[in-house]
């Protein structure tokens, strides 16, 4: 019998990504038994490392933030999005030194962002855009608060080192701000499922000429995915356990993020919403001007895996 093909998932060490630790490990026990394909996460330091390995290649598929995936497919490198890979998740800490107290404490300083074209960046400029406030690299004359893009899991040690206060705070996955938090550098100012509940973040995505030689083996991760979120959301103590190590963190701030509350981040509701792509896309269209294009969502998407796969 032929090997069978080795399909390659970029991802990062953050909770967003935690039904492919639950799905490598189902696979390396033997829980799950994969026909058609030998699945193989690939871990990258940061967005531009997963964005750069898909275009090129180098990887098969990613976890990767939506509006990145919509632009990687609009310079046209030929993927398609099959799943979300969570709801919800992230957070926005204040940095202790800095004195946050309110939305318009943040003007003047630093906040971090993990890429630009992130839903994390639309979150904050959003919640900073009804105060009347403008988000803007430090030489924008126009910009109240200035942006500046951190890898995620270097964010807990630019607080921390940060004595004078510069930096107001972050917005990023978890569990780096929880960390923060539990180390006590931080404290939290926002959940992001409270500036928009249940939002898409992260997706999954596959080159397309992956899924037309292997489309059995893609509906084996897909189908798998599905399960593996099921599973974090019904048991969210063995996720963490699991969590820790895939991550590289204490299962007990994991645990935490997988329930409390209940809905900060959502694992059994991965079925890709055409409708919540499109207010992101309008929104960094419209309103952030960081999208230079709009793209066809309908041709974006391949949702028959999903639907395959009883994805909800």
């Amino acid at each position: 019998m032929a090997d069978k093909p080795v399909i390659k998932i970029g991802h990062l060490k953050i909770t967003d990504h935690l039904i492919l630790g639950v799905t490598d490990l189902k696979q390396q026990k033997g829980m799950e038994t994969f026909k058609h394909c030998t699945l193989k996460p690939v871990l990258k330091n940061g967005w531009n490392e997963v964005a750069d390995d898909l275009s090129t290649g180098a990887i098969d598929g990613a976890f990767i933030l939506a509006p990145t995936a919509m632009d990687i497919f609009k310079s046209g490198v030929d993927i398609k999005l099959l799943l979300f890979t969570h709801k919800s998740g992230s957070i926005l800490v204040k940095n202790k030194a800095a004195n946050i107290q309110k939305i318009e404490d943040f003007a003047r300083k630093v906040v971090l962002i993990p890429y630009q074209l992130s839903v994390h960046n639309m979150l904050f400029h959003k919640l900073l855009s009804e105060r009347g406030m403008n988000p803007g690299i430090t030489s924008d004359p126009k910009a109240d608060v200035f942006l500046e893009v951190v890898a995620p899991f270097q964010m807990p040690d630019a607080i921390r080192f940060d004595e004078e206060g510069e930096i107001a705070g972050f917005i990023v996955a978890e569990p780096f701000g929880s960390l923060v938090i539990s180390s006590g550098f931080g404290e939290p100012f926002y959940l992001s499922c409270e500036l928009w509940n249940k939002h898409p973040c992260c997706v999954f995505v596959m080159r397309n000429d992956v899924i037309q030689k292997n489309p059995d083996g893609v509906q084996e991760i897909v189908t798998s995915l599905v399960r593996s979120g099921i599973a974090v959301e019904n048991q969210p103590d063995s996720a963490a356990i699991i969590g820790g190590r895939f991550l590289g963190q204490d299962p007990t701030i994991i645990r935490k993020v997988l329930t409390d509350p209940k809905d900060r981040i959502v694992t059994d509701e991965l079925f890709p919403v055409i409708e919540n792509l499109a207010i992101i896309q309008d929104y960094m269209f419209d309103k952030m001007k960081i999208l230079k294009d709009k793209i066809d969502l309908e041709k974006f998407l391949d949702t028959r895996f999903a639907k395959e796969a009883g994805a909800r």
